[in-house]
């Protein structure tokens, strides 16, 4: 039981670690958007990058927030009924949706993204919705695959929480 909480936390901690680093991602989206601003409004200077740019550093601050989001449960819940549920069915509730919703789903999204990564690595894929044409796709998808493989790491921690609490009635923590 000790090793299992040991590798809980350091789920958890990996999940609050890689939020607290992709959270700087939004100042360089502030000044990135900033610099473009001015430069485009007040010097009629457009930049080429900035839009790349900002997509890249605005897509890995989401992806890479997910696993902290759902481990704080932020996530966006309809909780018309849940809300006034006891603990224990909650939990169930949780096991129930995970098996059926959250696994699959994720699943897929992990499948195709480190496949869609490894593809961007074989042909030195670039981005082309400018003229800038950066050659970071492939580091983009890999952190979009990595995100997403902490998603599910988060979410078999929080499954395993679950799954113990609606068979015990007590916390694993």
């Amino acid at each position: 039981m000790l090793i299992l909480k040991k590798i809980l936390k350091t789920i958890d901690s990996i999940s609050i670690f890689t939020a607290s680093w992709a959270k700087w991602l939004a100042w360089l989206l502030v000044l990135v958007g900033a610099y473009d601003t001015i430069a485009r409004h007040f010097f009629n200077a457009p930049t080429i990058w900035a839009y790349d740019t900002l997509c890249m550093a605005g897509g890995a601050m989401y992806v890479l927030g997910w696993s902290y989001d759902y481990l704080c449960d932020y996530h966006t819940r309809v909780d018309l009924f849940y809300r006034n549920l006891s603990a224990r069915k909650k939990a169930l509730i949780n096991v129930l949706s995970s098996v059926f919703l959250f696994f699959p789903l994720v699943g897929a999204l992990l499948k195709i993204s480190i496949t869609w990564a490894i593809r961007a690595w074989k042909i030195d894929e670039t981005m082309i919705s400018t003229f800038w044409y950066p050659p970071a796709a492939p580091p983009y998808r890999t952190v979009f695959a990595l995100g997403i493989l902490l998603l599910v790491l988060q979410g078999v921690a929080n499954f395993i929480r679950d799954l113990y609490f609606v068979i015990r009635g007590e916390s694993i923590d």
